[in-house]
């Protein structure tokens, strides 16, 4: 069975880089479509990006995009989160998810296994 483990969080000011990381083990991760969520107080799970298991497909929300990146190394069994010019609203824990079924589809609903969350907080 898959298992998921995030890396990364931390307190950080506005406008600073973090880079997440979420290691997967017991799986074939290449073959997994790999997704980042994150939770506040006031909001479930919300999609932050998806990549596909190929990485050849990548998909934003549109309050990250162009600051956030996804990527996948399958050599490592770990996909990545760079997130760059942080705002106070980025505040959140951030999950890790994967779809056995390899497509990136944006709802929580749509992914079988997710990892324990990782703390990023923004501060001004």
């Amino acid at each position: 069975q898959v298992q998921l483990v995030e890396s990364g969080g931390g307190l950080v000011q506005a406008g600073d880089s973090l880079r997440l990381s979420c290691e997967a083990s017991g799986g074939t991760f290449s073959r997994l479509a790999m997704a980042w969520f994150r939770r506040t107080p006031a909001k479930e799970r919300d999609f932050v990006a998806a990549i596909s298991w190929t990485g050849g497909s990548t998909s934003y929300a549109d309050s990250v995009k162009g600051r956030f990146t996804i990527s996948r190394d399958n050599a490592k069994n770990t996909v990545y989160l760079y997130m760059d010019s942080l705002q106070l609203a980025d505040t959140a824990v951030y999950y890790c998810a994967a779809n056995l079924e390899s497509a990136i589809p944006k709802k929580p609903s749509y992914y079988d296994v997710w990892g324990q969350g990782t703390q990023v907080t923004v501060s001004a």
